[in-house]
């Protein structure tokens, strides 16, 4: 939610000719509150923001000029993927708002997932690494919730092993992703991980 309030105190106030000290009269306020609320230091209590809304012959919704974003789950699920291919760290708030309003949405949470994992390889933020495997362990216990036929219980685990290589954690993720190699799925990549890993004579079970 953005407000523009000191912007519509400022724009109203000049609308009607006022100085900074004319309206803090006719509120009952002191001039250096006027300058803060229009610097946006500080916002007036809301039967000031009611009184003022009153003065200027305007609802207070309309001085507050609040735009309310669409946040139904389309839409942020929609959002968090254009925060992630634009490189945008506001999609970290919104991630875990989306995180808050739809705790057990697949699309957010795997959403949610990837935009850390990416944030995380770009910067080499850990923190960041460290909350992606959460997000995908949750989705991995919603499959009826998942519309997406590319994604399987077998990919997210796949992802959960991207996230423990970038954090380093070899062993980790070849572990996962034994544990979960349905039909061979990720034999190939385990033979190759373990073949860089100098264990060549394992790899070998796992290479075709």
């Amino acid at each position: 939610m953005k407000m523009m309030l000191a912007e519509n105190i400022r724009a109203s106030r000049k609308e009607r000719s006022l100085t900074r000290k004319q309206l803090s009269e006719a509120l009952g306020v002191t001039e250096g509150a006027v300058y803060k609320w229009e610097a946006k230091l500080s916002i007036p209590e809301l039967e000031l923001i009611i009184h003022m809304a009153d003065f200027f012959d305007t609802s207070a919704d309309v001085l507050l000029g609040y735009e309310i974003k669409d946040n139904r789950l389309e839409a942020m699920v929609k959002r968090l993927l254009e925060y992630r291919r634009s490189k945008d760290r506001d999609g970290l708030a919104e991630a875990e708002k989306a995180l808050k309003k739809y705790p057990h949405s697949f699309q957010i949470l795997t959403q949610s997932a990837a935009l850390y994992r990416a944030f995380g390889y770009d910067s080499g933020d850990k923190a960041l690494f460290h909350r992606a495997p959460e997000l995908p362990e949750q989705s991995s216990l919603l499959p009826s919730r998942n519309e997406d036929p590319q994604i399987s219980e077998q990919t997210i685990y796949g992802r959960i092993a991207d996230t423990y290589l970038g954090l380093g954690e070899t062993e980790k993720a070849v572990e996962l992703l034994k544990t979960h190699n349905a039909d061979g799925l990720h034999s190939p990549r385990i033979g190759i991980i373990l073949a860089q890993s100098d264990h060549a004579a394992e790899s070998q079970q796992f290479l075709p």
